[in-house]
């Protein structure tokens, strides 16, 4: 099949972010971060008004959830760990496993409510970074280690597979997922980029997932069976968070490591879609997780 190509996308809004990652659609508001100046920031309705800040951490803030029955709430993968931010900035730490030269990258809840959270060397280094799942009663558990930059995870609809990108080795596996406990499956290559570097990931309701492609000024939509089936180029050579609000793909690029970043290098930008995708998850506390399937 011959994949559809849009024509480049223009952002509405004036902010430059040095690195935009972790967008969500939460149901009633767009949220996202300015990873390494440890911002979280939300989108007015207004196409065209500046981003607000909502928090500011002394760490780099990698990516939030909303945390169910908690207005204002988030669990967040910040600093070396994992930690409960409440309205006012206050943190809560549950969780820090890293130790210096390391810091969290991406993460999100999954359909049932757990929080999933990856980290990284600040150099990047083969092999360094680990995927961390949050449970509900707050427990943090490393469920797989080896992986260089982790991005994602993305989980399908139904929340039995999750997708997982090593940017830095240019790879997606797909991992099957028990709802019940969480247990991981033997993951299976999903695909391999050859021309970027895979970072931010949605999974649409027909199960495809959108693929902001770092370095390529691209974002890819694939089928589940891997076929690339649409291409988005961008005015920015670095993609790097997607996420469906209904039938709107908002996505995320950064200006960092750029000697000479274009005029739209950090924009924040927006297009509708065919397939529409579901709020971002929220991460369920005990008393408010699911009943085991």
């Amino acid at each position: 099949m011959t994949p559809t190509t849009t024509d480049e996308l223009l952002p509405t809004r004036p902010d430059r972010l040095e690195l935009g990652e972790g967008i969500r659609f939460t149901g009633d508001r767009l949220v996202l971060v300015d990873l390494l100046a440890g911002r979280l920031l939300t989108a007015p309705d207004d196409p065209a008004a500046p981003l607000e800040t909502l928090l500011r951490l002394t760490v780099p803030l990698g990516a939030v959830a909303p945390v169910e029955g908690r207005p204002g709430h988030w669990i967040a993968a910040a600093g070396t760990g994992v930690c409960l931010l409440a309205p006012d900035g206050t943190t809560d730490r549950l969780a820090c496993p890293e130790g210096d030269g390391m810091r969290m990258n991406d993460a999100c809840a999954d359909p049932s409510g757990r929080f999933w959270a990856g980290s990284m060397g600040y150099d990047a280094a083969d092999g360094a970074g680990s995927l961390y799942r949050v449970d509900h009663d707050g427990t943090v558990h490393q469920v797989l280690d080896g992986v260089t930059v982790p991005n994602g995870p993305a989980f399908t609809p139904d929340g039995r597979h999750m997708y997982l990108a090593d940017s830095a080795r240019g790879i997606v596996r797909r991992y099957p997922v028990d709802p019940a406990t969480a247990a991981l499956g033997t993951p299976e290559l999903f695909l391999t980029v050859d021309d970027g570097s895979p970072d931010g990931m949605t999974v649409d309701e027909e199960g495809a997932v959108w693929i902001a492609v770092w370095g390529t000024g691209t974002v890819r939509r694939h089928l589940p069976d891997g076929r690339l089936d649409r291409v988005l180029r961008l005015p920015a050579r670095q993609p790097a968070g997607v996420c469906l609000a209904g039938d709107e793909l908002h996505i995320t690029s950064a200006r960092v490591g750029l000697d000479r970043p274009g005029p739209y290098d950090g924009a924040l930008f927006s297009t509708r879609v065919d397939v529409p995708g579901a709020p971002a998850a929220p991460y369920r506390p005990s008393a408010f997780a699911p009943e085991p399937v």
